[in-house]
């Protein structure tokens, strides 16, 4: 072993640390570790740089465009929801909904499909009585066991792929893994909704638990003429003697003013509405000139106006957020996105305390009272994923044609890559210059639809991976892995390397998983002798199959607050899910590729 493959191995071992510790964000922590690299000539810059080239990372790139002009249009959604409506009982609902869903998460980004149809579950199971814990965690699962059915089904698909043209092999078909990802889909499908409906847990969800606890939320204060800041910007005077509650809104007379801006004047008879701890409205009463409105019924759904523009929303701090690791006092959350934050849930817990001084972590659900127009604004948002019906914009919603298109398009595309015409990237190219001249996407839409963080992740990925190849640290472990497993049979290294994947995907993430299992994999293959094609199937589906932690994938962690879940519901219901898909993944590959 050489000094170069233990630096290697210990810059590597402290990226994984940072990552599952959260330190920043995934994209900066393997950028970091690249440039560590770089600068002690691990690798040359173009060595380090070649991710940023990556045929699967360029292709995951155009893929969020090609949905995000599939899912502008809504016609998806709306078929969903007139689709779903009709369905009453929960067979109706597994059938009727999940199933199509499924499917469609082999074709389009399945984080934007939780996100848009999460609050649609949790609307239905309030209609009907039933727990919306029951169905969330479900929805995440069916999308990534769909997602395993095509080459664009999921982005660790695509970088696989790009990875393995990278070292001059052909990758993959379009629907080579759906000779694993449909048999993982069905037999998961049953297991969710037979044994897996018991096991998961009947919870209220966070927006019910803060609506039933209004009083640990609002307090609600009224300004009379002793008021030392009458007429007076709240910039000037109330905000400096606020820490850790807000002004969410003013009540004067028939008149509800909101957002709150540093320039609102403060007046007297107003009503002030704070969100914050029940401990803080002491605080409040010693600002001369208010006091406490005695007998209020207020509720969290009074804050609505008749007119609807003022709504309550719930958002999820994502991985990618620049949010993470600063309080909300520190990030003017209230100034900078017009939203006032009613409650933080974290763990199947509020965190209590006050607002200002919450610290944000990725998983976190904010309760936010803000307008119609945050929900558009920020739907596309690296920070957060927002969990809120959105119509699409009026004039798609009168033309049918263009959501038609854009399917056409797609499914134009994805006959001609899979009779061999075009690769995915020439197709994912022309189907991206289409939309572009039809003007179906704009400039402004592609930079809304591209999660950067995401692609940048992946890039720098790439490059730590070949780090791992130019030292031969990944023969160095391949031969180690083999000394262990390969007395025992092909059977049992094949076990091992999804084994290995599958560990890392729910420590870290799926990406990192699977970019730094490959050149390991691949050199195991070399050794062997076998073909790679079944070795990358399998880090592939071991890498998406994240069932077990709630921070392995995205979707996962979208749920994980809304849904009221605790870290451990995640183990009792996607640990036998994963050893399902465990099981029949490394048969399928066993038998498929090497007897």
């Amino acid at each position: 072993m050489t000094f170069e493959m233990v630096f290697v191995g210990f810059v590597i071992f402290v990226m994984l640390l940072a990552l599952l510790a959260e330190a920043a964000r995934p994209d900066v922590i393997v950028l970091l570790a690249l440039g560590i690299f770089i600068v002690t000539g691990i690798l040359s810059p173009q060595q380090a740089l070649s991710g940023f080239a990556n045929e699967g990372m360029l292709t995951i790139a155009l893929l969020f465009i090609v949905a995000g002009g599939i899912q502008k249009s809504g016609i998806i959604n709306r078929f969903m929801i007139q689709w779903l409506s009709s369905s009453q009982t929960k067979s109706g609902l597994v059938t009727r909904f999940f199933a199509p869903v499924s499917l469609a998460s082999g074709f389009l980004n399945n984080t934007p499909i939780v996100v848009t149809f999460a609050p649609i579950i949790r609307e239905w199971c309030e209609e009907n009585d039933i727990s919306p814990s029951k169905f969330l965690i479900p929805l995440s699962y069916v999308t990534i066991l769909g997602g395993t059915i095509t080459l664009i089904g999921t982005s660790t698909n695509l970088v696989v792929h790009g990875l393995l043209r990278r070292e001059g092999l052909e990758g993959f078909s379009f629907f080579e893994l759906a000779i694993i990802g449909v048999p993982i889909t069905i037999v998961g499908f049953i297991y969710l909704f037979t044994i897996g409906l018991k096991i998961l847990p009947a919870h209220r969800d966070f927006a019910q638990k803060v609506r039933e606890q209004t009083k640990e939320y609002l307090a609600e204060m009224v300004v009379d003429e002793g008021f030392p800041y009458i007429d007076q910007p709240v910039r000037d005077g109330l905000f400096q003697h606020l820490e850790g509650i807000y002004l969410i809104e003013i009540m004067r007379g028939n008149e509800r003013i909101y957002p709150i801006l540093p320039s609102t004047k403060i007046r007297k008879d107003d009503r002030l509405i704070f969100s914050g701890q029940i401990s803080t409205i002491a605080d409040l009463e010693k600002i001369k000139g208010l006091y406490v409105e005695t007998g209020s019924d207020l509720k969290l759904d009074d804050l609505k106006k008749s007119n609807g523009d003022t709504q309550l929303i719930e958002a999820v701090i994502s991985h990618e957020s620049s949010l993470s690791n600063r309080t909300i006092n520190q990030l003017n959350f209230l100034s900078r996105f017009n939203a006032g934050v009613i409650a933080v849930h974290r763990k199947n817990k509020r965190i209590k305390g006050k607002i200002a001084d919450i610290i944000l972590r990725p998983g976190d659900t904010l309760l936010l009272l803000t307008n119609k127009d945050f929900v558009r604004r920020y739907q596309h948002s690296n920070n957060f994923y927002v969990l809120s019906s959105l119509e699409p914009p009026k004039e798609l919603r009168e033309d049918k044609r263009k959501g038609m298109f854009s399917i056409f398009l797609l499914v134009s595309m994805i006959i001609l890559v899979s009779l061999g015409f075009l690769t995915m990237f020439t197709a994912m190219t022309f189907a991206a210059v289409v939309l572009f001249l039809t003007r179906i996407v704009t400039p402004e839409d592609a930079r809304e639809y591209i999660h950067f963080p995401i692609l940048l992740l992946i890039a720098g990925a790439i490059g730590v991976g070949a780090a791992m190849t130019e030292t031969g640290l990944a023969e160095l472990v391949a031969e180690r892995l083999l000394l262990f497993a390969e007395p025992l049979g092909l059977f049992v290294v094949i076990l091992l390397i999804y084994f290995l994947t599958n560990v890392f995907t729910e420590l870290i993430t799926n990406t990192a998983a699977a970019v730094l299992m490959i050149p390991i994999g691949l050199d195991i293959a070399s050794m062997l002798d076998i073909d790679p094609v079944g070795v990358a199937v399998t880090i592939a589906i071991a890498a998406s199959a994240s069932f077990v932690t709630p921070i392995g994938y995205q979707t996962n962690l979208i749920v994980y607050g809304p849904g009221g879940y605790s870290f451990l519901d995640y183990v009792k219901v996607g640990l036998p899910l994963s050893l399902i898909v465990m099981s029949v993944t490394t048969t399928i590959v066993y038998i498929g590729w090497y007897m």
